[in-house]
C-alpha cells in the first residue's frame, strides 16, 4: 500500500468517524435539518427494533421531530466503532463503508411540570434566554424545566448496536442506511 493510499484511507475512516457523531449530535440536539443533511436523498432507516419506524430519511426524520418532544433531554453515546471501507483493486479505499458501532442512549421523559414545546417565538413561563453559547434557544426554552433536573419524570435508557451504511457523494461521506438493534432498555423513576 503506497502512502497516498494509507492517507486517503486515514482521511476517509475520520471523515466517516464524524459523520456518526454528526448523528448522534443532531439526534441529540433535535436538528432535524442537520440529521437530513447526513444521509444520501434516497437514505433509508431502521428503528423498528427500538420500537420505532422504519423508512425514508424524510419520513423518519418527521417522526423522529415529533417523538423525540418526549425526550427533552437526550445523550446519545456511540462507542466501538468498527469502521469497514470497501477496497478497490489494487488496496485504494473504494466509495462505500459499514460501521457497526454500540450505543448507550439516556434520556429524560418529559414530566408534567415539562411545558409543551413553545410555538412561534413564544418561551415557556419562567425560561430565560439561553445563557448557554452552542445550545439551540429552541431547545433551551422546549427543556428549561428537564435541564435544570426539577422534573419527576422518569428517566429512560436504551441501548444497543447500530448498523451504518455510508458512501462517498459529492459532499463527502454520508449515510446511505441506519438500522438499529436494541439489546435492552430500562426505565428508572426520578428520586423524590
Amino acid at each position: 500500500m503506497t502512502q497516498r493510499v494509507e492517507h486517503t484511507t486515514v482521511m476517509d475512516r475520520l471523515a466517516i468517524d464524524d459523520l456518526v457523531t454528526g448523528y448522534a449530535i443532531a439526534v441529540d440536539d433535535g436538528d432535524w435539518t442537520a440529521y437530513r443533511a447526513l444521509f444520501v436523498p434516497e437514505g433509508h432507516v431502521d428503528y423498528r427494533s427500538a420500537g420505532g419506524i422504519a423508512g425514508g430519511v424524510t419520513d423518519v426524520a418527521d417522526w423522529l421531530a415529533e417523538m423525540m418532544r418526549r425526550f427533552p433531554v437526550r445523550q446519545h453515546l456511540i462507542v466501538n466503532r468498527r469502521i469497514g471501507i470497501e477496497l478497490r483493486d489494487g488496496g485504494a479505499p473504494g466509495d462505500t463503508a459499514t460501521v457497526q458501532a454500540d450505543y448507550l442512549n439516556p434520556m429524560h421523559l418529559a414530566g408534567p411540570q415539562d411545558a409543551p414545546p413553545a410555538t412561534g417565538a413564544g418561551v415557556h413561563p419562567g425560561a430565560a434566554a439561553d445563557p448557554r453559547p452552542g445550545v439551540p434557544a429552541d431547545l433551551h426554552r422546549e427543556h428549561a424545566g428537564a435541564i435544570t433536573g426539577a422534573s419527576a419524570a422518569p428517566n429512560y435508557t436504551c441501548a444497543g448496536r447500530y448498523a451504518f451504511a455510508a458512501r462517498r457523494a459529492t459532499e463527502g461521506w454520508r449515510l446511505s442506511e441506519v438500522v438499529v438493534h436494541e439489546k435492552w432498555r430500562q426505565l428508572v423513576p426520578a428520586r423524590d
